[in-house]
């Protein structure tokens, strides 16, 4: 019965996002609102200007459509709902900021911190509303770090921020983000099932069903761009499925393709402000391979097959 409502939920999400793609994509056509492209980026990318963005509203609304008609709509449904919808929020507002003012900055870095650090303080105080177990379990032992809200709250105010840019990182070619978020959830949707947590693991497979019904509009060449508005929402909705689920160390497996993502970035920047020099060609590291000639389906597929090795090692966990 519970694996019954799982594929439902996870079907009736991939019908709705492939039901809003043909209705969403013609109407961010004709409000212009189409995808501004970073001068300083790959020049490959350059043919990609006025691709339609903000396409994360058709994952963001079937997600939420096909989670709220088969979850029970606990308090645990309530956090995953804000802390997705709050920072996918927060990426609207950039992407509208970027379309608005024609230009590819929206929010600046200030604004967008301020807007999730107020999200992920909502998700800590509801957190402690339930009696949230604030215990930090260490991946492939018995080991369990008891640590006290104190220490827990600035901790997963870090997590989130972390795991929702390093998921932004990602967001750069066809596709990419698409596939392995939805090999992310699709693995948190097995962990959740094994906690019995059944809200979290339904909310997982819509988000699987959601996504991999935009990549079938986003796949290479894309049709349409899931913007700030999708990545940002993805990252906070993994950051809270692997709190709800104690998996807050083990999403660094789960998640491996976003962590190796954001490290490019971190590695490169220190490098160059350090010793003046460059690690990568380009940072995140899926650009350095666009550079040294990779074409962008080998590129995505790829980190889609190392993502799979990702979700599979953390498994072995369970």
């Amino acid at each position: 019965m519970e694996m019954n409502v799982i594929l439902f939920t996870l079907g009736a999400a991939f019908v709705l996002a492939l039901i809003a793609g043909p209705l969403f994509i013609p109407l961010l056509k004709r409000l212009k609102f189409g995808q501004q492209i970073r001068t300083d980026g790959p020049q490959g990318h350059l043919k990609k200007a006025g691709t339609p963005t903000m396409g994360g509203t058709i994952i963001l609304l079937a997600l939420s459509l096909a989670f709220l008609r088969f979850s029970d709509q606990t308090a645990e449904a309530v956090i995953l709902l804000i802390a997705t919808l709050g920072y996918g929020l927060i990426g609207f507002l950039d992407d509208y900021i970027k379309i608005l003012f024609k230009r590819s900055l929206g929010l600046t870095a200030k604004q967008k911190l301020v807007g999730q650090l107020i999200i992920s303080g909502i998700v800590c105080y509801l957190l402690y509303r339930i009696g949230h177990n604030t215990d930090i379990s260490i991946p492939f032992t018995d080991i369990t770090l008891a640590v006290g809200w104190w220490l827990y709250v600035p901790f997963v105010v870090i997590m989130m921020l972390g795991m929702s840019n390093a998921v932004n990182f990602t967001d750069g070619l066809d596709g990419l983000l698409a596939g392995t978020s939805a090999i992310a959830f699709g693995a948190f949707t097995v962990i959740a099932m094994m906690h019995s947590n059944m809200e979290t693991a339904i909310f997982s497979a819509a988000m699987v069903g959601a996504v991999l019904g935009f990549l079938v509009f986003n796949a290479h060449p894309a049709k349409v761009f899931m913007g700030d508005t999708g990545s940002l929402g993805i990252g906070g909705g993994l950051a809270a499925v692997a709190i709800l689920t104690k998996s807050e160390l083990l999403i660094l497996l789960v998640g491996g393709v976003f962590v190796l993502e954001l490290l490019s970035v971190v590695i490169q920047v220190i490098s160059f402000k350090t010793r003046g020099k460059r690690v990568f060609k380009m940072s995140p590291i899926h650009h350095h391979y666009e550079l040294v000639g990779w074409s962008e389906w080998r590129i995505v597929l790829t980190f889609w097959f190392v993502g799979l090795v990702f979700a599979g090692a953390a498994l072995i966990n369970l």
